[in-house]
């Protein structure tokens, strides 16, 4: 249900904004990704994974962010000098690798797949270099790997191990 919900969320988010060019709709799911992850996290009642997504978050947008007003690259399109790097990347970025580190790859590669347009429909707009969305995503790549923590769902768990030497038999329950 609250999957089905999260769909159709983001569907109503970027409908509008498919009528106004795809950097707008780059925006629009740049914007939906953060939340989305976060909605995974409420899903699972992952209290610690939503804390990791916004730490994480506001780690990448804010290194970009402050970055972009220390370096002052001029965008491709001449409009100011605030080109790298993209802190619009970062906000979809930040999720994306987030959503890999903590819940694996059937998460995040979907989330990377979006992030990845909204890289695309920033350099296709002119509003940055390939080099500004490839920084973005470094950071929030190495904010996550501080940051995130694999998810362990609560429950019951064993395993058991062979050895020339022997056997074990492991029983743990996480809380």
């Amino acid at each position: 249900m609250r999957a089905s919900l999260a769909a159709l969320l983001l569907l109503a988010a970027t409908s509008p904004a498919l009528a106004g060019g795809i950097e707008t709709t780059g925006t629009a799911v740049a914007v939906a990704l953060p939340l989305i992850a976060g909605g995974i996290s409420l899903y699972k009642d992952d209290r610690t994974g939503l804390a990791e997504l916004t730490v994480d978050t506001l780690a990448t947008v804010g290194t970009a962010y402050a970055l972009k007003n220390i370096v002052r690259e001029q965008r491709p399109d001449k409009s100011n000098f605030q080109s790298f790097p993209s802190d619009t990347s970062a906000l979809a970025f930040a999720p994306a690798q987030f959503l890999w580190d903590r819940y694996g790859w059937e998460y995040g590669l979907p989330a990377y797949a979006a992030a990845s347009f909204v890289g695309y429909s920033r350099i296709d707009a002119k509003k940055h270099h390939w080099y500004d969305v490839a920084a973005s995503a470094g950071f929030a790549f190495g904010f996550s790997k501080i940051f995130t923590t694999r998810y362990r769902a609560p429950g019951l768990r064993y395993g058991a191990e062979l050895s020339p030497d022997g056997g074990a038999f492991r029983l743990s329950y996480n809380f």
